[in-house]
């Protein structure tokens, strides 16, 4: 008997151990945001092109996936979206860099990004005070529905809507600092 429930427990086990976890990467984010990230506005001089994204492992019933960058650093006393695009298709695993340039459309069709905090539609680079190191969080979701929001929804907003969906998400961190 104790033989049968210790091979059940190993093979519990393995199956656990075995299992792929949903997971974002990209090959543009090494640790830092380059120029090629930094926003071109509210005193840097970047490229403000987003970074190449892609994930793998979505969870079973994921109908739709989100991406956004949160800055919780920033000095407003409720931290900075700089990006929301919902509403990828399931069948989509990656963005393209640039793809939150809502002039270039290079997002996936049916895709939808609201404005950033700054009030500009799609993607808005780092753009750190001076000081401190900030840390941009950029999240993927996926979600058990398409979000009933179109591109005038504010990010808290969309926020509320994303996480009343969630099946799983998966995170990488970007940081930069303004040094002047």
């Amino acid at each position: 008997m104790h033989r049968l429930i210790l091979v059940l427990v190993l093979a519990m086990m393995a199956g656990t151990v075995s299992a792929q976890t949903f997971t974002l990467k990209s090959n543009d984010i090494g640790g830092q945001a380059t120029n090629k990230q930094w926003a071109n506005s509210f005193g840097a001089h970047g490229d403000n092109i987003s970074p190449e994204l892609h994930w793998e492992n979505a969870p079973a019933g994921t109908q739709a996936f989100a991406v956004t960058m949160y800055d919780k650093d920033a000095p407003t006393g409720s931290g900075f979206w700089h990006w929301q695009a919902f509403n990828i298709p399931a069948s989509v695993t990656e963005l393209r860099a640039d793809a939150g340039n809502v002039s270039k459309n290079l997002a996936p069709a049916g895709t939808i990004q609201t404005n950033n905090d700054a009030g500009m539609p799609g993607y808005l680079g780092p753009a750190p005070p001076p000081g401190p190191i900030h840390e941009y969080i950029i999240t993927v979701y996926a979600l058990k529905t398409k979000i009933a929001l179109d591109k005038t929804a504010g990010p808290a907003l969309v926020g509320f809507y994303l996480n009343a969906n969630v099946i799983e998400k998966a995170s990488i961190v970007m940081y930069a600092q303004n040094k002047n």
